[in-house]
């Protein structure tokens, strides 16, 4: 058998599609430490595998029994028909996955050659994003609404403070331990744990700095210093565990708070990093720092957080005067 021992935790909801478990031990093998070894962000690695694993299927239920049977015309099939599906951005992801995929099986000799490299995925120009963002009053009436007499208050206007006003993406909020909270400069700073490794500290605004002192004192976190700070709440006793918070769960939170306060907008968690970005900006800043502070190797990312246009776009629709 390929593997004498269960599988490794990035790849233990990882199956093997019907064309790589009729390969041999090695190819089965070298498709596994695509994952395992050729990705570090778990995130990449579920959208690679399941676009490999939608691909490899779709291959097999066209009669495609070996992986050096596939061709790039099955490639280019497989993009049409899954655009009629979903967005373009999702196509030009998964596509990616299976190129990555065959660039690594040519590598280790299992197929001569990457069917996906000549491909070409759709279009996709992208100039202004499509996060929902509050106004400064939408957001100041959420994080004012919150009941902070508990734990979970505490927390949850401690974990939407960090994304606004630190313009912290909800995985680096949800990274950071209780030590990642620190005076420098006489001034409170927080750690992000960036995305690829990439560490990255801002000086907390000051009502960021109020919320989390409030947070760590009153739930008595500033003895555990390698406790994760963002944490679930203890069934049943309205105390924090140390179990992290999972992302899911902080969107969760996110919309349950914006329903108790009326918030018609849909928003998740990276609303109020581009809530933060466009209150900044609106107020003053300038792109190139904005784009220092969020952490963003362009300006040009930045700018699909600047959201300053709309307030212009809607002024003028008020024009139409009928």
């Amino acid at each position: 058998m390929l593997l004498m021992a269960p599988l490794p935790s990035p790849l233990a909801a990882l199956h093997l599609p019907a064309i790589v478990a009729a390969a041999d031990a090695e190819a089965q093998r070298h498709f596994l430490e695509f994952f395992a070894a050729a990705i570090r962000n778990p995130h990449t690695r579920r959208a690679y595998a399941r676009g490999a694993g939608d691909f490899l299927g779709w291959c097999a239920e066209r009669g495609i029994t070996a992986l050096p049977h596939i061709r790039p015309l099955h490639v280019a099939a497989w993009i049409e028909e899954l655009g009629a599906e979903v967005a373009v951005p999702t196509v030009k992801q998964r596509l990616a996955g299976v190129r990555h995929l065959f660039d690594w099986l040519v590598r280790h000799q299992v197929v001569p050659a990457n069917p996906a490299v000549s491909v070409r995925g759709p279009a996709h120009v992208v100039r202004r994003g499509k996060t929902p963002v509050l106004t400064p009053d939408e957001a100041r009436a959420l994080i004012d609404g919150i009941d902070v007499s508990t734990c979970i208050g505490l927390r949850d206007r401690a974990l939407i403070g960090v994304m606004t006003y630190a313009f912290a993406r909800v995985g680096a909020a949800l990274g950071c331990r209780v030590e990642d909270v620190f005076v420098q400069q006489r001034r409170l700073w927080i750690r992000l744990h960036e995305k690829g490794g990439k560490r990255h500290e801002m000086p907390c605004h000051h009502r960021l700095e109020e919320y989390l002192h409030a947070y760590i004192d009153g739930c008595e976190l500033a003895e555990d210093r390698r406790g994760m700070l963002f944490r679930t709440i203890a069934r049943g006793t309205g105390r924090l565990s140390a179990t992290p918070l999972p992302q899911s769960s902080a969107y969760q939170m996110v919309r349950r708070r914006a329903a108790a306060v009326g918030l018609e907008t849909r928003i998740g968690n990276h609303s109020f990093r581009a809530t933060g970005i466009t209150a900044y900006l609106t107020n003053g800043g300038t792109l190139e720092r904005a784009a220092a502070m969020a952490n963003h190797a362009s300006t040009r990312t930045t700018q699909l957080y600047d959201r300053r246009s709309d307030i212009v776009t809607l002024s003028e629709v008020e024009r139409v005067l009928i």
